[in-house]
């Protein structure tokens, strides 16, 4: 194929995650790359770059920025041998720039001197998408850039997504920047009378003409506001709009947000169920369809230390239940008792005695106490959540616990993010939203 026929993938991969910490914590002080973020056994990264290649993305080009972040995305993904595509990084020198999206991706397209398509995704975000198709409709709109959108209710909308406004071809005419519930039923009135009645939501995702958009952001109004802070759904878009050049729009199957706890868990919960068509592709099919799970063959023959037999015959015999949507990685360890369901649990976790999870997500060699009850939490890399049977362990209402943090047993918390390697004796009565980021945030519901 003639590289000015393909489709290339550009992956913005510069944020600092500041919305999704702990997640995006490896300590207080050392930023997990967005790209890095643990997900269903991978890191998202790697399902994002098998996505695009198996719709015949072979080329990707990687905004990074910094010493941290460029180092942890290129010591996982190098130049993409082990993937079968063809990866180039941004320079260093570029990352001045790299701090809006539209910026770093209008500086990098004169770097990378593109002339043809790009897709262009953020790293921090999960599509279900036919490329296909979306090259489809740029083509025959005759677009310089075909926005990924997401059709969603005005009550899904209301003061957390801004809308696109189109015309009968699917042409954008504008942008309403996260309206409240009465302000879309007086712009779209359908909404107001039909609570079904859907509107284009921006998903972040970007299929451009490379030559076309370098032209225009040469111009010297773009190209001043290119050295500022240059954001795509806020900044660019509106300034292609104005002047008239075609923006289109193409509907895409779904959107999983990662930038957020509790956006992060219900994506999770959402590709286990099966609600990701090409997730489901790319995952392998499921020991078990009813219900629908994946147990590695290393954890089913892992015996407990309290009762000495396997996981595998503790399931034969009810005394462990495995529920729908319920991944568990290799080598994981779990006792009698234990409930799951809607719960992905990494490598080298343990799960003691009489636990039980639901909607959660355990990361690699985490361990959860028995007789712990979680729901709705996220539990970080070798992060330990104690409980005992006296002193049963609580977490609920999107709480998250960062990599290597201890939870003494008693703890009830709920909505509460702990940040990494703190050591947090019981505590309850804890306010939902309250972020214990070092020690002296601890001593105040002591």
């Amino acid at each position: 194929m003639n590289r000015d026929e393909e489709t290339v993938g550009i992956i913005l991969a510069g944020g600092r995650g500041e919305r999704a910490k702990p997640i995006t914590l490896k300590s207080s002080d050392y930023i997990r790359s967005k790209a890095l973020i643990p997900f269903v056994g991978r890191r998202l990264v790697e399902w994002m770059t098998d996505a695009c290649r198996a719709q015949g993305v072979r080329r990707f080009y990687v905004v990074t920025h910094g010493l941290e972040n460029r180092g942890q995305i290129k010591l996982l993904l190098g130049h993409g041998e082990r993937f079968g595509v063809d990866i180039t990084y941004s320079r260093s020198r570029f990352d001045r720039y790299n701090v809006g999206s539209a910026g770093a991706t209008l500086h990098n397209l004169e770097q990378w001197d593109l002339q043809g398509r790009a897709l262009v995704l953020p790293v921090d975000s999960l599509f279900d998408f036919d490329l296909a198709a979306m090259e489809a409709t740029h083509s025959a709109e005759g677009a310089v850039v075909t926005v990924a959108s997401v059709a969603r209710t005005a009550q899904e909308i209301a003061g957390k997504y801004g809308v696109m406004r189109t015309d009968e071809r699917g042409l954008v005419r504008g942008f309403v920047e996260k309206p409240g519930i009465g302000e879309l039923g007086s712009l779209f009135p359908r909404t107001a009378d039909d609570p079904a009645a859907t509107l284009a939501t921006n998903a972040g995702m970007y299929l451009v003409d490379c030559r076309r958009l370098r032209m225009l952001a040469r111009e010297p109004d773009l190209f001043r506001r290119s050295h500022q802070r240059l954001d795509w759904g806020g900044d660019l878009l509106p300034h292609l709009v104005e002047r008239g050049v075609p923006v289109a729009t193409h509907t895409i199957g779904r959107l999983g947000d990662m930038g957020n706890v509790p956006d992060y868990l219900q994506t999770v919960q959402l590709v286990l169920d099966g609600a990701y068509e090409q997730m489901n592709r790319l995952m392998a099919a499921p020991d078990r369809t009813d219900p629908r799970c994946w147990i590695h063959e290393s954890s089913l023959q892992t015996k407990d230390d309290v009762t000495g037999t396997t996981l595998a015959q503790k399931i034969d015999d009810g005394s462990v239940v495995v529920g729908a949507g319920v991944r568990i990685g290799r080598d994981v360890e779990i006792g009698p008792g234990v409930r799951l369901e809607h719960t992905d649990v990494g490598d080298g976790a343990e799960i003691r005695e009489g636990a039980v999870l639901a909607r959660s997500a355990v990361g690699e060699s985490a361990v959860v106490g028995a007789w712990a009850d979680i729901t709705d939490t996220y539990l970080g890399p070798m992060a330990q959540a104690l409980s005992d049977r006296v002193r049963p362990l609580r977490l609920e209402q999107f709480s998250a616990i960062g990599d290597g943090a201890v939870l003494w047993p008693g703890s009830r918390l709920c909505g509460v993010t702990v940040y990494p390697r703190l050591r947090v004796p019981a505590l309850a009565g804890v306010p939902a939203q309250t972020e214990l980021r070092r020690a002296d945030d601890i001593l105040r519901w002591v």
